[in-house]
């Protein structure tokens, strides 16, 4: 059975984790959000990549969300959340997804 590509579920992490929290006023239930496409993105990647790599595109995803807040203070929320979901998701798609694609 297909799977989803990992970097739509990663963009949805970040992006619906932020979401979650903004529009619920709940950080809690969007860190839920965040941490749940964390997890099955990660065991996507161990599977479909080295150990390394998974570990390096998971750290990747981490600091995406991390970054996103000093980020904020320059660009706004929004568009902070769109750069590093961009930058996340395309990091996903050339190192997991698109080999199994291509």
């Amino acid at each position: 059975m297909p799977t989803l590509p990992s970097a739509p579920i990663a963009a949805a992490g970040l992006l619906g984790g932020y979401a979650t929290a903004r529009f619920t006023k709940n950080r809690r239930l969007g860190g839920a959000v965040l941490a749940a496409a964390g997890t099955i993105t990660h065991l996507q990647w161990r599977h479909a990549t080295t150990p390394r790599t998974a570990t390096a595109l998971t750290a990747t995803y981490l600091t995406a969300f991390g970054a996103s807040h000093p980020l904020a203070k320059k660009l706004g929320a929004w568009p902070s959340v769109a750069v590093v979901t961009a930058a996340t998701a395309g990091a996903a798609w050339v190192l997991s997804d698109r080999k199994r694609n291509g």
